[in-house]
């Protein structure tokens, strides 16, 4: 069967924002007397906010983290981010969509991310790629990554099967959850994690940048 659809996650994926969110998880998590390091970010990527924040909580605290604790990290977290510089497009990544565009697939979003302002630069940056309702961020689902109810949801949206779709993901937790759903996973290391990291969460092909992918996505498709 020829794929149909193909679900992206969105951070180190789509736009190069993995650094600036590791930066403000670690500032924002020091300034509530969490410790976090931005090898953990990277680790945990994918998460819920409330999830997150709860590991360390848990770790740190012995306990777990309450809705209002969530709420004021993450609001600085999301402040922090603001402050940042634009991140860029992801390179290659253009191309990438381009490509699956031009074969007649369907085209989703699904992120464990939150942030406003990087939900609304996929239709501005992307222009004529994305399509609300086709984009599942942590507001459409309790349980995140690795759990693989958001790309379940995804493949709801885009009305195919497992096995008539396509993940790109860059992260371990993004990885195990679109494996988790059944779904062939493309991983793109774009970050600062060993490979392993990827196919030992269940990836069924790695490669190391977007642009690589851009070069090899027909045979992919078909």
């Amino acid at each position: 069967m020829g794929k149909q659809a193909i679900l992206f996650d969105m951070d180190g994926v789509l736009f190069d924002s993995m650094p600036l969110h590791a930066k403000c998880w670690v500032e924002a998590c020091r300034k509530f007397g969490l410790n976090a390091t931005e090898q953990d970010t990277y680790m945990n990527e994918g998460r819920t906010a409330l999830s997150t924040i709860d590991i360390f909580t848990r770790e740190q605290w012995g306990r777990a983290v309450r809705p209002e604790e969530v709420d004021e990290i993450y609001a600085e977290k999301c402040r922090l981010f603001n402050l940042c510089p634009e991140a860029p497009k992801m390179p290659g990544a253009e191309q990438v969509l381009q490509r699956v565009r031009d074969a007649g697939l369907r085209i989703a979003v699904v992120t464990g991310s939150g942030q406003g302002t990087l939900l609304q630069r996929l239709e501005t940056n992307y222009r004529g790629f994305f399509r609300p309702e086709l984009i599942v961020s942590s507001r459409d689902c309790q349980r995140g990554k690795p759990n693989p109810d958001p790309y379940l949801l995804g493949l709801q949206r885009v009305g195919v099967s497992a096995d008539a779709a396509l993940v790109v993901e860059n992260a371990p937790l993004g990885v195990m959850a679109a494996h988790a759903a059944g779904i062939f996973t493309i991983a793109v290391n774009t970050g600062p994690l060993p490979d392993s990291a990827l196919m030992d969460a269940g990836a069924d092909v790695l490669f190391p940048s977007m642009s690589a992918l851009a070069a090899n996505i027909d045979s992919l498709l078909g």
